[in-house]
């Protein structure tokens, strides 16, 4: 079987079509270009895959063409595309544009579930990003050697209402289309240490192409920023470089934990 994986920025990508390879399954890709690391050709095709295509960002007519040469039927987005690209200098094409005009809401979760829609019109089924890596799902609990004290349950516990960063039960920051390390960013920058990050799941999360993801590069933006806590939803939430994230979050003296959601 060969199996369609559209990638986007990130490392999550080049983590699904390894873990996609080392079960058997052929794999089609079809990379964004401006998202897609440019060395992710040579990884890819180093790893054996069918069929590779760069693609401009509002190229689906091309999205489709390309997996249904290679006999894709089932595909999976991985890594993800800076929001402020999506409404905004993208040159759609003729199927895209039909896609634009129809939304009910002009955000991004009505564009990708529009997209996914349009996919399986024609006979591309795109299923849950995360079913390749469940070894990489955060698990409940704490995920770090240092526990979260008062202070810090007392932000998380404010912060889950809120979704963002906090400080002594204050909204430091929320992020918006820069995405979480910027706005980590932003909450050094004002309210200096001590922040505490909550990344929370949506409600109604499709996870076939929305899933909260946290790497090295959230551990580098919380060190930059002074920020020393940090909790994700466990069983929601995909650490995509795995253990060496949290040996990293170690090595800086952060607190991570998995929350359990009811």
């Amino acid at each position: 079987m060969t199996i369609g994986l559209i990638a986007g920025h990130g490392n999550f990508p080049r983590q699904v079509l390894r873990a996609a390879r080392q079960i058997g399954h052929d794999v089609a890709v079809v990379a964004i270009a401006g998202e897609a690391s440019p060395d992710f050709e040579a990884h890819a095709r180093d790893l054996g895959v069918s069929a590779f295509s760069w693609i401009e960002l509002g190229q689906l007519g091309a999205c489709i063409q390309a997996f249904k040469a290679a006999g894709v039927s089932q595909a999976t987005m991985a890594g993800h595309v800076k929001h402020v690209r999506i409404f905004g200098g993208v040159a759609p094409d003729p199927l895209l544009l039909a896609v634009l005009q129809k939304l009910p809401a002009q955000n991004t979760d009505s564009l990708l579930s529009a997209v996914v829609a349009v996919l399986g019109d024609h006979g591309i089924s795109v299923t849950d990003s995360t079913a390749l890596l469940p070894a990489l799902v955060a698990r409940a609990g704490v995920l770090t050697r240092r526990a979260p004290d008062d202070l810090m349950q007392a932000d998380f516990a404010f912060g889950y209402r809120i979704a963002d960063i906090m400080k002594d039960r204050a909204v430091v920051a929320v992020e918006g289309m820069e995405g979480t390390d910027a706005a980590i960013a932003r909450a050094g920058a004002l309210a200096g240490g001590g922040a505490r990050v909550v990344k929370v799941a949506k409600p109604a999360q499709d996870r076939r192409f929305d899933v909260p993801v946290v790497g090295l590069g959230t551990v580098a933006a919380m060190k930059a920023a002074g920020a020393d806590a940090l909790s994700i939803d466990a069983g929601l939430t995909l650490v995509v470089d795995g253990e060496q994230f949290y040996a990293a979050a170690n090595d800086a003296g952060l607190v991570v934990v998995g929350r359990q959601r009811s």
